[in-house]
């Protein structure tokens, strides 16, 4: 859909650009878009710390791959946490689930879920709070409220990159306009000379007000938003361990316990309940 959505946007601008008489060619201009891109990256570095930038860059990624957070995932998600939860009921089972949280990249039980081991700070947080969760002396309502906090500490830090490209389209429309002053000082330098290469030099200076524009609300500016919503389904795996655990924690039983974490997941990564049910019994 994201490239579809590009060719539309771009089908729809220059096209009709050409079909008002445009020429394409006249619309590219290397130093303004050099001034433009190499002034907002530059920002961008300045801006913000090295852990940001390669956030960045990573969910950048996720937008022509996606981020794993789909069905599948949140399937295994599912199956894990009500094998963890059958395994705790179970007469001295507490002893075996410590076994496995304290290694569980080397867990038998963690194997079965290889969607699962490939988010290490996912599985680190169901086994952190799991191990939250046999302490003594720690009330339902205070365990959910410790890992609520977490999450909203997890969910300012995931956010960083999506406010921090935002941030670069909102001054990307100012790096047009400043790309467009120095077009026009280049301008004015010449304004003696033959008068067809004053007016390309006005063409080529309005142009960079056009690319700050464009590149702000056609190009980075929907990249933050889809980054944005990469990180949402990021924190749905996070909250769904959140009420599951919770639940679990208040004396729900396990089937219980993981349905009221399925309930908050989004309509295309939660399956009904009647197919979670089928997932568990083939978990026998």
């Amino acid at each position: 859909m994201k490239t579809v959505g590009l060719l539309a946007m771009l089908g729809s601008i220059f096209g009709g650009f050409m079909i008002a008489g445009g020429k394409l060619i006249s619309v590219w201009q290397p130093a303004e878009i050099l001034m433009i891109a190499g002034g907002a990256f530059g920002a961008f570095l300045i801006a913000n710390p090295m852990v940001i930038v390669r956030a960045t860059g990573r969910h950048m990624a996720y937008m022509a791959k996606g981020t794993g957070f789909n069905r599948a995932y949140f399937d295994e998600l599912l199956m894990l946490l009500h094998t963890l939860f059958e395994m705790a009921r179970k007469k001295g089972g507490n002893k075996v689930l410590e076994e496995h949280i304290e290694s569980p990249d080397t867990s038998e039980v963690f194997k079965k879920f290889p969607l699962i081991l490939k988010t290490p700070h996912i599985y680190g947080f169901i086994v952190e709070n799991l191990r939250l969760s046999l302490v003594d002396g720690i009330s339902a309502h205070e365990y959910e409220r410790i890992i609520e906090q977490e999450i909203g500490t997890k969910e300012h830090e995931m956010m960083r990159p999506a406010v921090a490209l935002q941030n670069v389209s909102d001054a990307l429309p100012g790096f047009g306009i400043l790309a467009a002053v120095l077009g026009i000082v280049i301008t004015m330098s010449a304004i003696n000379g033959p008068m067809d290469q004053i007016g390309a030099s006005i063409a080529a200076a309005l142009t960079g007000t056009f690319l700050g524009v464009f590149f702000a609300y056609g190009l980075v500016g929907p990249a933050a938003t889809a980054i944005g919503h990469s990180i949402n389904n990021e924190l749905q795996a996070f909250d769904c361990i959140r009420v599951s655990l919770a639940s679990y924690k208040s004396g729900f039983p396990p089937i219980v316990s993981v349905d009221a974490g399925r309930k908050i997941l989004y309509d295309d990564c939660r399956p009904s309940f009647s197919e979670l049910e089928k997932m568990f019994e083939g978990q026998a």
